[in-house]
């Protein structure tokens, strides 16, 4: 029931108390997941960030005014569709959930929160630094396994579910949704492609792919998943991936993966491509002793009916496949059942515009891994999603419109 300038308040007071203990949920993050905590301080003060950004959106989000009779008024009014539950993942859990949670309470929802199982701690430190800034029971944190995410499906008198996770997990949520009619906005798993022209720099491209690859140990919703490089750069392209891979396993430069089950699966989709035929130019192996560290991994001659150009792998691997022209790249990457993002490196114009129009994805990158500017938005498609995730349009995710016709009373004499 608050005005709009009051939860944008309340909003700015969270990042502010986001902001003071960024230092220990930084720890928590690295004690859980394995992210370096320089990392993981990033993303928690891009959280905070994220919740000024919401502050000031909220209050000066709006409605339309619609053309309709001379003396008469036609507009639109947002409101809160009501309860909003929200799960979020542990890759990056503070800078993920604090956009939900930010757009959904900017917009008049109140809230419960189910942070990933596999960092608790965090999610129940992050429930209590929030909780004590906002007003009571507006914001509420349920901490569990799937049990519990199953049982906030089944749960009468929830109006909207938030999830950012795998696309088996966000595809159940949807079906239990849609049987009660509630709102339903997923941000899901994704195979990003990335597509080398020729006429680039191979030694610019693959530090493009290695940052893409490598990145929180691939360990990030949109990282490179599958490359494709044309074989008039694919030598020097390849070598030198392989070089930079090299470096950061030398360097020990990445973080462990979040635990041992997903370096197993992982492992298996390396093994499995190596064993239909694909080369490790560097990594590829299963290190010995305790731990859930695993090697940059570049695995090249791959073919698209090995998993690992299907299905998303979660893990510091860049399976490269090598093309003969930019059209026979270009038909590849945009092949497959997951739509969320995906990358092209090119100096002609031309064809970065056929790739936007031919790629059926949420998000479509020239020139750079990542980046972009920090209010753009994404529709992820197909199995990779639904709605918008981000920015300023994910305030009408959580809004339903109503329209408001006022006319002047009939038989008013005057």
């Amino acid at each position: 029931q608050l005005d709009a300038a009051e939860r944008g308040a309340c909003l700015h007071a969270a990042a502010n108390a986001l902001q003071a203990n960024a230092a220990e949920l930084a720890a928590l993050n690295a004690r859980e997941t394995g992210r370096p905590e320089d990392q993981a301080l990033e993303g928690v003060l891009a959280g905070a960030s994220t919740l000024r950004q919401y502050a000031e959106l909220g209050p000066v989000h709006r409605g339309h005014s619609l053309r309709g009779g001379h003396l008469a008024a036609d507009y639109t009014v947002a409101e809160p569709r009501g309860v909003a539950a929200l799960l979020t993942p542990w890759n990056d859990p503070v800078a993920v959930a604090a956009g939900l949670i930010g757009a959904a309470l900017a917009t008049g929802n109140t809230v419960l929160h189910k942070p990933s199982e596999r960092c608790p701690q965090l999610g129940i430190r992050l429930g209590a630094i929030l909780a004590a800034v906002l007003p009571q029971d507006v914001f509420i944190t349920l901490t569990g396994g799937p049990a519990v995410g199953e049982a906030l499906t089944g749960l009468s008198g929830i109006d909207v579910y938030a999830h950012v996770g795998s696309s088996a997990t966000g595809a159940r949520i949807a079906q239990a949704a849609a049987a009660k009619g509630a709102h339903v906005v997923r941000e899901n798993g994704g195979n990003d492609p990335l597509l080398i022209d020729e006429g680039v720099d191979p030694a610019w491209a693959a530090e493009q792919a290695a940052i893409g690859a490598f990145a929180n140990s691939g360990q990030i919703c949109t990282s490179v998943e599958r490359i494709y490089v044309h074989r008039a750069v694919s030598g020097a392209f390849c070598e030198a991936l392989a070089d930079q891979a090299r470096q950061r396993n030398t360097g020990r430069l990445l973080g462990p993966l979040v635990d041992d089950r997903l370096r197993q699966e992982v492992h298996r989709q390396v093994g499995e491509a190596l064993a239909g035929g694909a080369v490790a130019a560097e990594g590829g192996f299963l290190p010995e002793g305790p731990g859930s560290y695993y090697p940059a991994t570049v695995l090249l001659g791959c073919t698209e009916s090995m998993a690992i150009m299907q299905e998303e792998t979660f893990g510091p691997v860049a399976p490269v496949r090598v093309v003969d022209s930019f059209e026979e790249g270009l038909a590849l990457a945009a092949a497959g059942r997951y739509g969320l993002a995906a990358t092209v490196l090119t100096p002609d114009m031309e064809h970065a515009h056929r790739a936007v129009a031919a790629l059926d994805v949420g998000t479509v990158k020239i020139n750079a891994v990542f980046g972009g500017a920090p209010g753009g938005s994404a529709q992820p498609r197909r199995d990779s999603g639904h709605g918008f995730g981000y920015g300023p349009e994910l305030l009408d995710e959580f809004v339903q419109v109503k329209v408001v016709h006022i006319s002047l009373p009939g038989g008013v004499v005057r």
